[in-house]
């Protein structure tokens, strides 16, 4: 078996599947979401998001709603 030739990161489940656009700007919205972002209350990192525009802070233990895919 042959090694990969490029890295597809998390669109790789994909396959070649939808085309190379689609697949890129899902991995950029996947890697801004997965990453810890700052609590509007506390204002230190660490928020991360529990599902669609669920968010919770487990330095101030606030569960909130904001935007879906991540704070802004």
């Amino acid at each position: 078996m042959s090694n990969k030739l490029k890295k597809t990161k998390s669109a790789g489940r994909f396959g070649a599947r939808y085309g190379k656009r689609p697949r890129t700007r899902l991995v950029k919205v996947e890697e801004k979401q997965r990453q810890k972002q700052k609590c509007p209350f506390c204002e230190k990192l660490g928020v991360k998001r529990l599902s669609k525009g669920i968010w919770s802070c487990p330095k101030c233990k606030k569960k909130f709603a904001s935007n879906t895919y991540y704070l802004d």
